[in-house]
């Protein structure tokens, strides 16, 4: 790698996977895995293409139940385009021998180069280099160019670009026992000259699927179409001569039933494929268009370190683009990168918001809008369950309904095992955690006093109304739900689902209902009516708010927060001991089920959970908000919290290991870089064994890029300021960044050995207030300024 390309050298079916997903391409409509054309899906090769927000439900038998799931579907394979000599089978880096293999990913210009060597059955070479792209200027868009050589001979060729429509969703192992065949009535033909045409359908969720592609050649070619059932093909014939460099050039046109302003899919595929540029014109289109974006989300941070980070930024860029701000799509969790998690909407948008909001609002509020599109739905979740307000789902798809699976896959065990993270109602907190930040970060006063109060409000209303209040305690509680760790769904030796006040859960809820009230308190009076009129909102509800948001029940334990009420009685767990066995134990809750035992009985978490509280407020907002609930929690208190969960945690996530080096920069600083370290080696070095090529974590990805933005700096958009409180590491001493502050646009902030510079490029919009530590100074348009940063010895 170097900053601004990723490469591999050979070719390694067991590192295949692993590749495809790290070298996908995508425009934030659709994207396509960085499988090679000439291979369809087998053991070794996944060539998975997914549009986002395109979602269809199968039924499946498991365990003897009817089991229903959505997933994200993989769509047609526009791909396929594959080479034969004369006498030959067609050439594939599994069936022939393979001289040489390269792929190059290139950041800058957001394309793809593989280049291969084959010999064929006769011993004879032939050179295939390719370039692709998925257009970022058109995202409807995609292009393949295949240059073929033959090396010390001459003679014909074959080459067949086709569409296949026989795709299943097949690319997560462990689900391959469950239907998944999303597509039906497949249709192929010729669309003109050069071009043909597949269409076809979602089974259930009826989304009309339409690919075109015209494939041309430079050089005389016998042409036909070579459809067969399910796939739309055409054949050329080409007579290579020894050294002369034949070029194939592949233009693909994707529409779905969803797209607006348009009749039908397929009239839109071949329209646009027809009157679709040459190669050359739309390579400069798409290249100027990712100069573009480099340019809104500038990040100058050196070395490998500065490498990886722009590797995570091109695949949230990918996944999450200006484009994506046109569509009715949230935030899936492992990118538009593969089939994990069934392509849902979890909490991961909690890492992912706070980049963009300091560099493309306007996605963070379509993103938002998504959200409040579906906050009818979450109403109706939460009168279903006996609540009131909004109960958002943990996992979510298409439109809003619960997603989350009820029974899970333990690979190890090979049982099927009661799924209760639909418990995880800490979801809604998230929700309006972004809905804050966004607005702050933008100024968007206008979402904040419609969209975004109805969400606060109805969120609000579902704490207010899960929280029961016990005369023992003396304080508000809220039963039954499942924390960030997601390993404890119960108290051990019990039926029932869920725990009791996990802090997480309360802290952001008092945090919901505090700010929410805040917001409601600052409006303009007729915005406020409005809202009241159209929620519901009376006095006494109000009321109730103030009591719960400063009663919550936060339990402690051993003189540190209890990640919920009876943590501190739970078993130890010998955990050199485990690790002595089994090596890895990220998962040790598949290992203990496997055995016969469970993580439930343990002080043991997968992942950051009561810590996740230092990870969204800085220490300040976060010794406040205990100090409202009647807790003093001070550093001495908080190191100590850290330090006991530190111990406890397996890290069984790759957002795991970014809270922690988020936690440990203020908290022990000399340790923060271990886990800052793994989370940006998460996904590059695989971490998690396999997952990664079944889709990036687009979380941890994004959750990085803040890290350096947000995390190190101490920037917090808050009170109409940009505040900062800078953590020094020695490992990433200097590094440059460029935000969009409400309507400043390409403000640079520069941090180096014991400064800050801060450089608001020339407008007419008012000066930025910039603090730090006690310190707060005015820049105006046009204007720099250098602050000497506090000594943070730790």
């Amino acid at each position: 790698m170097d900053d601004l390309t990723w490469e591999y050298e050979g070719y390694h079916p067991a590192q295949e996977r692993l590749r495809e997903s790290l070298c996908t391409l995508g425009n934030g409509y659709f994207a396509t895995r960085g499988a090679a054309p000439e291979c369809a899906a087998d053991s070794v090769h996944y060539p998975g293409t997914y549009a986002a927000g395109c979602y269809n439900r199968l039924t499946s038998q498991v365990a003897g139940q009817q089991v229903e799931n959505e997933d994200m579907v993989n769509l047609p394979n526009w791909l396929p385009l594959r080479v034969r000599t004369a006498t030959g089978s067609w050439l594939t880096p599994d069936s022939h021998r393979l001289l040489d293999h390269r792929l190059r990913l290139d950041l800058l210009a957001g394309t793809l180069e593989r280049t291969a060597r084959y010999e064929d059955e006769e011993g004879r070479s032939l050179a295939v280099r390719q370039l692709r792209l998925v257009h970022m200027a058109d995202p409807h868009l995609a292009l393949l160019r295949t240059e073929v050589t033959a090396e010390g001979w001459s003679g014909p060729v074959e080459i067949e670009s086709a569409l296949d429509g026989t795709v299943t969703n097949s690319g997560v192992e462990r689900y391959r026992s469950l239907a998944s065949r999303h597509l039906t009535d497949v249709r192929t033909g010729t669309g003109g000259p050069g071009t043909v045409w597949l269409r076809c359908g979602t089974t259930t969720s009826e989304i009309g699927i339409a690919l075109a592609a015209r494939t041309v050649t430079d050089a005389p070619a016998e042409a036909r179409d070579a459809h067969t059932p399910g796939r739309a093909a055409r054949s050329l014939r080409i007579e290579l001569t020894d050294g002369r460099t034949v070029t194939v050039d592949k233009t693909v046109a994707l529409h779905t039933s969803r797209d607006r302003a348009i009749k039908d899919p397929l009239d839109a595929a071949v329209d646009r494929v027809q009157r679709a540029a040459d190669f050359e014109t739309l390579l400069r289109d798409h290249r100027t268009a990712w100069r573009q974006l480099w340019r809104k989300a500038e990040l100058d941070v050196r070395d490998s370190t500065g490498s990886i980070l722009r590797l995570h930024l091109f695949h949230v860029l990918q996944t999450l683009s200006p484009h994506t701000a046109e569509l009715d799509a949230g935030v899936p969790a492992r990118g538009l990168h593969g089939e994990a998690y069934r392509g849902h909407v979890f909490w991961d948008e909690l890492f992912v918001l706070p980049f963009l909001n300091l560099h493309f609002p306007e996605v963070s509020r379509a993103l938002l809008t998504y959200r409040h599109r579906r906050l009818e739905r979450a109403c109706r979740a939460a009168r279903d369950a006996g609540r009131t307000g909004a109960m958002y789902p943990w996992q979510s798809g298409s439109d809003g309904r619960e997603e989350t699976q009820r029974l899970h896959l333990n690979p190890r065990s090979g049982r099927w095992l009661p799924d209760h993270s639909h418990l995880q109602h800490h979801v809604g907190s998230a929700v309006a955690y972004n809905v804050w930040q966004y607005c702050e970060a933008s100024g968007d006063t206008e979402f904040l006093h419609t969209k975004g109060i109805e969400m606060l409000v109805q969120i609000a209303r579902f704490w207010a109304g899960s929280a029961e209040y016990d005369s023992g305690y003396g304080r508000y509680r809220i039963r039954g739900v499942v924390g960030p760790d997601e390993y404890h769904d119960a108290y051990p030796g019990t039926d029932r689902p869920g725990l009791d006040d996990n802090a997480y859960t309360n802290v952001t809820a008092a945090w919901v209902l505090c700010r929410t009230l805040d917001v409601l308190g600052e409006m303009p009076e007729l915005l406020r009516r409005d809202t009241v009129e159209r929620t519901g909102l009376d006095p006494a509800e109000l009321d109730l708010w103030h009591d719960v948001s400063s009663g919550l029940h936060v339990p402690f334990h051993a003189g540190v927060v209890s990640q919920f009420e009876g943590y501190g009685a739970l078993a130890e767990l010998d955990w050199e001991g485990y690790r002595r066995r089994y090596g890895d134990i990220r998962r040790l809750d598949r290992i203990l089920e496997a055995e016969g035992d469970s993580v439930n009985r343990y002080q043991a978490s997968k992942q950051a959970d009561v810590l996740m509280l230092g990870y969204l407020f800085s220490p300040a907002e976060l010794g406040a908000l205990f100090r409202m609930l009647g807790h003093e929690v001070d550093d001495t208190l908080w190191r100590r919290t850290v330090d006991y969960y530190l111990g406890r945690t397996s890290h069984g996530s790759t957002l795991s290991s970014l809270v922690h080096g988020w936690v440990l920069g203020r908290a022990r600083r000399a340790e923060a870089w271990t886990y800052i370290h793994e989370a940006l080696r998460g996904d590059i070095a695989d971490l998690q064994g396999g997952t990664t090529g079944e889709g990036i974590h687009l979380g941890a990805m994004a959750g990085t890029l803040d890290l350096v933005q947000r995390g190190l700096t101490g920037l917090e958009t808050r009170g109409g300021a940009l505040r900062f409180d800078p953590v020094p590491l020695p490992e990433l001493s200097e590094y440059g960044l460029a935000i969009r502050y409400r309507r400043h646009r390409g403000v640079q902030l520069h941090l180096s050995s014991g400064w800050l510079n801060v450089s608001v490029p020339a407008s007419d919009e008012p000066p930025v207030d910039i603090t730090l530590a006690d310190r707060t100074v005015t820049v105006a348009p046009g204007e720099s300024c250098t602050l000497t940063l506090p000594d943070r010895r730790a």
